[in-house]
């Protein structure tokens, strides 16, 4: 299980991402970046950071303790914003916490040396878990003491938003045009010959195992949390097996990335339906559109 830890005040909220996760500290003496399930994305990208950070972390990536935070809103009863609110009273119980790194940075391409292997573990990692939340302009990831650390997992597993579509997905390629550390030149090879032995059932059963059921239960599909963790793995395990089928082979210089992302963006924009367009304007509108871009990306 991950360490469980009780939040006792709730610092500021981090207005960066959609989720709007809170800085929060802690009974351990800890301070954390919460993410909420009464945040827009729910309890699955509580799933997936668990999942996808617990995985990277047993094959050897850096990314900041995963905790369990038990919640009580009236911790943010100092509050001002209504919207936030809304989310902290839509979130008692637990939630999900990552360790605060503090003088970390944001990574943008050219700021780090990072070696084609740590690249290609990188890249691999998230082309197995389909996290296509890893851009140019969306790194998704910190460097803290010179070193590089996986953070925002969340859209990992994107899978498990349509379980009646996940079977097709099982060996979908993963779009590589705008990833992050592209202009690495990541050894994704070699980085797949290294972890894909080791994501085998045993350990995706370990991982998926330090899912809270109350983030699994009622499920449409499944009769039992345990059906679930089941479903994950088997996803999983057989995507690992076939990986020739999607491993990302070409990679573009760093000014082509960022051209490929511009012209993704504009393209995406301008096929978004009616329907969205009238979405009220609210935090929740952000959101709303980025999962909509990666569903259709």
């Amino acid at each position: 299980m991950l360490d469980q830890v009780t939040a006792l005040r709730y610092v500021d909220p981090l207005r960066a991402g959609g989720s709007v996760p809170g800085v929060v500290e802690t009974d351990d003496l800890g301070t954390y970046v919460v993410k909420f399930t009464g945040a827009a994305q729910g309890r699955k990208a509580l799933v997936a950071e668990v999942v996808v950070g617990e995985l990277a972390r047993r094959l050897g990536l850096r990314v900041p303790p995963l905790v369990l935070v038990d919640f009580d809103p009236a911790v943010a009863a100092h509050e001002p914003d209504p919207e936030i609110q809304d989310i902290l009273r839509g979130s008692p119980g637990l939630n999900l916490g990552m360790d605060l790194l503090p003088g970390a940075r944001d990574f943008t391409p050219g700021s780090l040396p990072v070696d084609a292997a740590e690249a290609g573990r990188v890249v691999w990692l998230d082309a197995l878990t389909g996290n296509v939340d890893r851009t140019v302009h969306n790194p998704n990831l910190m460097v803290w003491h010179g070193r590089l650390w996986l953070i925002d997992n969340g859209a990992g597993l994107i899978f498990h938003h349509r379980w009646s579509g996940a079977a097709a997905s099982v060996l979908k390629p993963y779009p590589m045009s705008a990833h992050a550390l592209g202009a690495y030149r990541p050894a994704v090879a070699d980085a797949d010959a290294e972890l894909a032995p080791r994501v085998t059932g045993e350990l995706l059963r370990e991982v998926v195992g330090l899912v809270p059921d109350a983030w699994l239960a009622g499920e449409p599909g499944f009769d039992s949390p345990a059906a679930v963790r089941a479903a994950y793995v088997a996803h999983l395990a057989e995507r690992a097996a076939g990986s020739a089928a999607w491993l990302p082979a070409e990679f573009a210089t760093a000014e082509e990335l960022r051209e490929a992302e511009a012209r993704r963006a504009a393209a995406t924009l301008a096929a978004r339906p009616d329907w969205l367009k009238q979405v009220p304007n609210r935090h929740g509108k952000a959101q709303v559109e980025a999962d909509w871009s990666r569903h259709v990306g």
